[in-house]
């Protein structure tokens, strides 16, 4: 029998919750939403949070609600699902990809900074990904958008319980966005959640997934789509905010383990910056011949992930893309990154397995990759 690379946990509470939303008659959005709305909201220290239906969505309409519009440029990474990309272009905008750092593989505010004196500062948004659950540099990353006076827009969709220093993932910038799909550190089957400490934002957030409709009759004061969450979809989250301190623990233990028991081979382990907390969306390695070592563990019944294979600006769907391509590190951690299992239903004798193969399996090394310098100010 296999490890899966991921294993989403639903129990009894969440087909309770399903059940009673069914029974009540209440489907789409009401009460339940409103319930999970709140108890994300606290959680991540945040005033304000909408539910939509998807991490998509909640990027989506994150941005248009944060000011960026058609023919505007976001600062953004090369380095994450292409959603984190495709949603500039829904809100009318273009991505700026620049470097991320080696280590966390998170955006290089360096690199950040160095784009934009090439620009001139001509920049809307600056929209950094909390990356396999570590967050991103985010005090250099606010005096970036601080002097250029831009909102800092926060992709947190694997980042559910990130701490960075004394503050949470969701509320560190002027708006956050969150993902629910399956393999994430917990789940609504579909869904996403915009959080954000602004009153304004928040507003224009709900109007912006309600059909840009008022809160009440049917004033719809601009075009707006319809990316609701429903409620059912809500309890299923309601449910799992009980459990998500302990899911993210387990993901913790396990990476700690993992990273031990990898400790003497080659492969080049995740890192946790002192004053972070690493959730371990992914627990993802460097190593030097990724294809080779993925076939190997499937043949020892382990399974493993690539994500991501290719940085944004190389995909079929960004041949278009004219803007700068002095991506190196992206490039390469994209040809070397490999996540193992470390989900929280992976058992003792799972990690110890995990371990094991990965002392059989031939593993090669990879050169070091080096970080960019602090840009001059001028």
């Amino acid at each position: 029998m296999s490890i899966p690379i991921a294993d989403p946990e639903v129990g009894d509470a969440e087909l309770k919750g399903v059940v009673d939303v069914l029974e009540s008659g209440q489907l789409a959005a009401g009460d339940a939403v409103e319930e999970f709305e709140d108890r994300f909201a606290d959680y991540c220290d945040a005033e304000h949070a909408v539910a939509t239906t998807n991490g998509t969505t909640a990027l989506h309409a994150a941005l248009t609600a944060a000011g960026v519009e058609r023919g505007d440029t976001v600062v953004t990474t090369p380095f994450s699902f292409v959603a984190t990309a495709n949603t500039i272009r829904f809100a009318g905008a273009e991505p700026a990809f620049a470097d991320v750092d080696p280590e966390t593989f998170n955006l290089d505010p360096h690199a950040v900074e160095e784009l934009i004196r090439e620009r001139d500062g001509d920049v809307d948004a600056i929209m950094p990904v909390h990356l396999y659950g570590l967050s991103a540099e985010m005090d250099h990353l606010r005096e970036i958008a601080a002097e250029y006076d831009v909102p800092l827009v926060e992709d947190a969709a694997q980042a559910h319980g990130a701490d960075y220093h004394d503050e949470t993932a969701g509320s560190m910038g002027d708006v956050a966005c969150f993902s629910f799909y399956p393999t994430k550190n917990m789940t609504t089957g579909e869904g996403g959640m915009i959080t954000t400490n602004d009153e304004d934002v928040a507003d224009a957030a709900r109007r912006f997934i309600n059909h840009g409709r008022s809160q009440s009759g049917y004033e719809h004061v601009e075009v707006g789509h319809n990316f609701r969450m429903t409620n059912l979809c809500a309890a299923i989250g309601v449910a799992q905010m009980d459990r998500i301190r302990e899911f993210n623990e387990a993901r913790r233990e396990h990476a700690a383990f993992l990273t031990d028991g990898l400790e003497d081979i080659a492969a080049v382990t995740p890192t946790e910056p002192e004053g972070l907390r690493h959730v371990y969306h992914q627990y993802t390695i460097r190593v030097g011949n990724r294809e080779e070592l993925v076939d190997q563990l499937d043949d020892h019944g382990v399974g493993s992930g690539v994500y991501y294979p290719n940085p944004i600006h190389e995909l079929e769907a960004y041949d278009d893309y004219s803007g700068p391509t002095d991506l190196d590190v992206a490039e390469t951690v994209a040809e070397q990154a490999l996540s193992l299992p470390v989900h929280p239903n992976l058992t003792q004798e799972d990690l110890e397995t995990i371990v094991d193969v990965m002392h059989e399996v031939d593993v090669e090394p990879v050169d070091e990759l080096a970080r960019r310098e602090e840009v001059t100010h001028v």
